[in-house]
């Protein structure tokens, strides 16, 4: 059985200072052991943030990684910066990095591969725009991003489907839309590597997850947890969200 994972994604939020208040929160709320949790503030906040959580049950990740562990790469940061400071965990892929940074699928996987490399857990990204998926392309698309996951150790890999159209929008992907896109990606990455591959790897729902739908999406067969945007930079929402995937996980999804 594959243990849930709740990533939280900070992305440009909270000072070193409301970084660390919110992880003494977090720690003191008592969280249930068997879900893992993966906080991800921003770069500056990350030597503060692992002195906070070491020994905790947070992990802490990185929202980037580059494919080079040095060079003249202007304000970008290498997997061993990273896991010298703590961290353990890195996004790669996110939509936002594709859409407004131009990320590509293969500097996505380029920055996967140095995060693995340099001892770092990876969350990959993928997803559908709603362009894509009015015009019926989600799986193409998916199957497109995921074309060269075969160049890493699927051990130390999770995949996040982000459908794009449901993230800051207020529309959500049906329960059904989720779990057809999951079970897709399930068969996907048993073709990459093997069945048993594909039973051990999480793959987590990023689309706007939060307290109200968390019941509804996280017992779904192929959701095995959700990388949190918004819904994680508050304390009581977040702790709902894991608290939810626990209870699903023992299977009370009431």
């Amino acid at each position: 059985m594959r243990t849930p994972l709740i990533a939280g994604n900070w992305k440009m939020h909270k000072t070193v200072a409301e970084t660390t208040a919110y992880l003494e929160a977090i720690i003191n709320e008592d969280l249930p052991d068997t879900v893992d949790v993966v906080c991800c503030p921003n770069f500056v906040s990350l030597p503060a943030a692992a002195m906070v959580v070491t020994g905790s049950q947070i992990g802490l990740g990185a929202q980037n990684v580059h494919w080079e562990t040095n060079g003249a790469f202007t304000a970008e940061v290498a997997a061993p910066m990273l896991t010298e400071t703590g961290v353990k965990w890195v996004i790669v892929g996110h939509s936002e990095r594709r859409t407004l940074f131009a990320e590509s699928d293969e500097t996505a996987l380029d920055r996967a591969r140095a995060g693995q490399e340099g001892g770092l857990e990876v969350i990959y990204c993928i997803g559908e725009t709603l362009a894509e998926r009015d015009a019926g392309e989600t799986f193409a698309v998916l199957e497109r991003q995921t074309a060269a996951l075969g160049a890493l150790d699927p051990d130390h890999l999770v995949l996040a489907y982000e459908p794009v159209w449901a993230i800051g929008t207020g529309r959500t992907a049906t329960p059904a839309q989720a779990q057809e896109a999951h079970a897709f990606l399930r068969v996907r990455v048993a073709s990459i590597f093997s069945g048993a591959a594909a039973e051990g790897l999480r793959i987590l729902y990023g689309g706007s997850l939060k307290p109200a739908n968390a019941h509804e999406l996280l017992p779904l067969t192929d959701i095995d947890g959700g990388l949190i945007g918004g819904a994680s930079l508050d304390v009581r929402s977040f702790s709902a969200i894991i608290r939810a995937a626990a209870d699903c996980a023992a299977g009370d999804d009431s």
